[in-house]
């Protein structure tokens, strides 16, 4: 995680923030948060519905991730450990798409 100058709060954007909030609201409670680095682009947080829907945010740090995930209710920090990547539905659709991003390589 970045350093932080003392005494500075991070907080996360309200986009984000609103954007996360949505998404729990319309994919069910307890909503899973996994947060991935990205490199330059900043950080991935992955989002997985109880229903199984996937989606992202993109913040600018780890320390933001963290504070976005704070901020919303019913959202809880997890891993890419059996139980998420069980309870994450990707579609067909997606996996083609996925596998051709690959073949084109």
């Amino acid at each position: 995680m970045a350093e932080q100058p003392e005494g500075k709060t991070v907080v996360a954007p309200e986009r984000a923030v609103a954007s996360a909030r949505a998404f729990v609201a319309a994919h069910g409670k307890p909503a899973r948060a996994v947060v991935s680095n990205i490199g330059r682009a900043g950080v991935r947080v992955v989002l997985v519905g109880t229903d199984g829907a996937v989606g992202d945010v993109l913040v600018r740090d780890a320390d933001t991730a963290d504070a976005l995930i704070a901020a919303v209710e019913d959202l809880d920090t997890a891993s890419w450990d059996a139980e998420t990547t069980a309870a994450a539905k990707i579609g067909s659709g997606h996996r083609r798409r996925m596998a051709a991003s690959l073949l084109r390589r």
